[in-house]
């Protein structure tokens, strides 16, 4: 049976961040979306940005927001270590719950969250807002349509310069640090969609002075034969493209991989057909309708983001951190 919820859908956020400013101004002209609550570790942070923003209510702890009984979901858009035990707080309080990618810094702390939902029967779901941009969409419809015959590679790239600063948060190892969380998650979870869990995962890659890595490039292998080349840095500016390669053709999504806005498909003998297919705004607004959506149809996972796609993206970034000598230990909860 479905799920009864109001007209308008009430959503709270986790963090004061400028990912949180960005999702929330961007999300404003949904008219079945209203922000209740925000939530910082500093009172006055929750504040301003409840000024900021329109939030009715700002909680000063993560633990008062997520005891707020007027939530119907809570967005997450903390740094990557803390995703883990709000998750979790909030499945075990019948929160639905939209995590900011990456879903966690470690596979078991993926699985822990996943096992909870699963359990409680709470709607969760990674934030790859990606997947829902009408590029995006389109992308997927041509190639499960067989556009491009039996897809057999996917090469992306996600190429971003940012001057090293070990006490910002991309460079920060106690925050999740390092390129391939941050930028190696949108080309990771790319490849999956497109060609499923690999068998196989192989990376090489530099680090930073403190260690967080800087530039990381991996092939997927699977044992069909098929495979994906994989690269990210943050250490020069760079093509930014995904590109599926088929038995009959090509089909690629521009000008950025995580934010695409033009796809072209190119078949043996004919021109390349493009297609422009521009988000609403930045683009975060898709993915909230697709959360509301599945409440309201009583699901408790997106058919789009499925929880499985996410375990299966996690643990390719968990190989990758590995395989350039990075642990990946939860942070504990708290």
């Amino acid at each position: 049976m479905s799920a009864t919820y109001p007209p308008t859908i009430r959503w709270a956020v986790a963090g004061t961040g400028r990912m949180a400013a960005k999702f929330v101004q961007d999300v404003r002209h949904l008219e079945d979306v209203e922000f209740v609550a925000v939530g910082s570790r500093s009172l006055a942070s929750a504040q301003a940005f409840a000024e900021a923003h329109g939030v009715a209510r700002a909680h000063g702890s993560y633990a008062d927001l997520v005891a707020d009984d007027a939530i119907d979901v809570l967005y997450i858009a903390t740094p990557h270590p803390q995703h883990y035990g709000l998750a979790l707080a909030a499945i075990e309080r019948g929160v639905a719950v939209l995590v900011e990618k990456p879903f966690t810094v470690s596979l078991a702390g993926a699985e822990e969250v996943v096992a909870l939902a699963r359990t409680k029967g709470v709607f969760l779901m990674e934030a790859m807002w990606s997947r829902f941009l009408p590029a995006f969409v389109r992308a997927r419809e041509l190639v499960l349509g067989g556009a491009i015959g039996h897809p057999q590679a996917v090469q992306a790239s996600f190429c971003a310069f940012r001057a090293y600063d070990e006490a910002d948060r991309l460079f920060n190892l106690e925050l999740g640090g390092g390129t391939t969380l941050d930028l190696g998650v949108y080309v990771a979870s790319f490849a999956q969609h497109f060609l499923g869990r690999p068998d196989e995962v192989h990376a090489a890659g530099t680090t930073f002075p403190n260690g967080a890595d800087a530039t990381v490039s991996a092939l997927l292998r699977w044992r069909d034969g098929r495979s994906a080349t994989l690269t990210s840095t943050l250490q020069a500016g760079g093509p930014n493209r995904g590109l599926v390669i088929g038995t009959a053709g090509t089909l690629e999504v521009t000008p950025t991989v995580h934010r695409p806005a033009t796809i072209t498909l190119t078949r043996a003998g004919q021109e390349p057909v493009v297609e422009e297919l521009a988000p609403t705004g930045h683009g975060y607004s898709h993915q909230v309708e697709e959360v509301n959506r599945c409440l309201r149809a009583g699901l408790t996972e997106s058919p789009v983001v499925p929880l499985e796609d996410t375990l299966a993206v996690q643990w390719v970034l968990e190989e990758m951190l590995r395989e350039v000598g990075r642990d990946v230990v939860e942070a504990p909860r708290g």
